[in-house]
């Protein structure tokens, strides 16, 4: 599947960090990862912290999937509204997620230093705000509801947005929001991992699957094999095509970002924003003094006609930005499509598919795929070792 069109703004940004070799003869090894995107790239820092011997393929180069189609932009909040996904899964599980996305940014600051990554993580306060008087009374269900909670959240009035230059009527501003350069992250994590005994291995293509006597024998490229303890596949939106249960819906989405400002406008120096639109539109700001913008999301159908309507996306999402924020000239400079998919509830799977084989999942979907993956990263180690954790039930299959 094409994931993406265009050169995203992050690949030109970073150029090209590293490259790594294909599969050139049968090897083995404990646990075989499948796909170096971010998520793959943060179950390989678990599982070698594990002690674990891990093996990464990709048929692509390393993070040229949804990884560098992502506006990188970090929220707590799910696609799906707190009180909303009261209603879907109870409150254990809507607000334990909310809880653990929140956590996850913290998480994700914590590794980059550690690793001394040069991907810009800020920390940013996060607007989710409505365009439209009808939204009012939603979004102030949504304010009662994480109050109620326990998250530290803030009333904001038209008058509050017209000060940050924002033309909305009514927002919820939440301390714990952040910005990143996922891309650069992901591939400073791998190259981490590389000196912690990681085997990379790119343009390295799972064909096929067989489990005999305990044991995962992975055939890639050239018949060569891979003979394992567990496979763990983190292959986002491709999972649709090896997990036989319907778990996604794939969209299309867009994004731009401007040419870079003098000087970043007061609106994007502390705080990210989403709306309420169905689909939402969302903004950030970038290290180098762009503004990021995505949204303009559909029913994919095919990376042809996702491509095509580019040009038609980016004089929509400019026209969009500047209802926002009429103070502000957007000017497009880069324009890029991605693929991504939406779940029934807004959360990620986790675990197996089938309880008899040592195939594993780590699937974060949605707007909050990054988050998501770091809490994916604390489970999967369960899911190999056999034992409990509340993400693998409230976040299983055939759930």
């Amino acid at each position: 599947m094409d994931l993406k069109s265009n050169e995203p703004f992050w690949l030109i940004k970073n150029e090209f960090p590293q490259s790594y070799p294909s599969l050139r003869e049968s090897t083995s090894s404990e646990v075989l990862i499948v796909g170096a995107g971010i998520t793959g790239a943060l179950v390989a820092y678990k599982l070698l912290e594990e002690g674990k011997k891990v093996v990464m393929v990709d048929k692509r180069d390393i993070c040229n999937g949804s990884t560098a189609a992502s506006t990188s932009m970090l929220q707590y909040e799910i696609d799906e509204p707190l009180h909303k996904l009261i209603d879907l899964v109870g409150v254990t599980i809507a607000v334990s997620s909310y809880q653990n996305c929140e956590k996850s940014i913290s998480d994700l600051e914590l590794i980059a230093k550690k690793i001394k990554s040069k991907c810009g993580f800020t920390k940013k306060k996060s607007v989710y705000f409505t365009s439209t008087k009808k939204d009012v009374t939603f979004l102030k269900e949504e304010f009662e509801a994480r109050q109620q909670h326990g998250f530290k959240v803030k009333w904001l009035s038209k008058e509050d947005l017209r000060e940050i230059e924002l033309n909305a009527y009514a927002a919820i501003e939440s301390e714990s929001g952040a910005v990143m350069d996922v891309y650069r992250f992901a591939h400073d994590l791998l190259k981490y991992c590389t000196k912690k005994g990681l085997q990379i291995y790119d343009k390295t293509a799972l064909n096929n699957v067989k489990f005999k006597d305990e044991k995962v024998i992975a055939t890639v490229n050239h018949d060569f094999t891979i003979e394992v303890d567990d496979i763990v596949h983190c292959t986002g939106y491709e999972s649709v095509e090896t997990v036989k249960e319907e778990i996604v819906e794939l969209k299309s989405t867009y994004a731009l970002a401007s040419e870079a400002f003098k000087t970043v406008p007061k609106a994007f120096k502390d705080r990210i924003y989403w709306n309420t639109d169905e689909p939402y539109l969302y903004f950030r700001s970038t290290d180098d003094g762009r503004i990021v913008m995505g949204g303009g999301d559909r029913d994919f159908k095919n990376a042809a006609k996702r491509d095509a309507l580019l040009s038609k996306k980016e004089k929509a999402l400019t026209k969009s930005f500047k209802k926002c924020f009429p103070e502000i000239p957007f000017i497009a400079d880069y324009t890029w499509a991605g693929t991504f998919g939406e779940t029934k509830d807004g959360l990620p799977y986790f675990g197996k598919t089938d309880s008899n084989k040592n195939e594993h999942y780590v699937l974060g979907f949605g707007g909050n795929g990054i988050t998501f993956s770091v809490m994916g990263m604390d489970a999967v180690i369960n899911s190999i070792n056999k034992t409990p954790h509340p993400y693998l039930e409230y976040y299983k299959f055939d759930r």
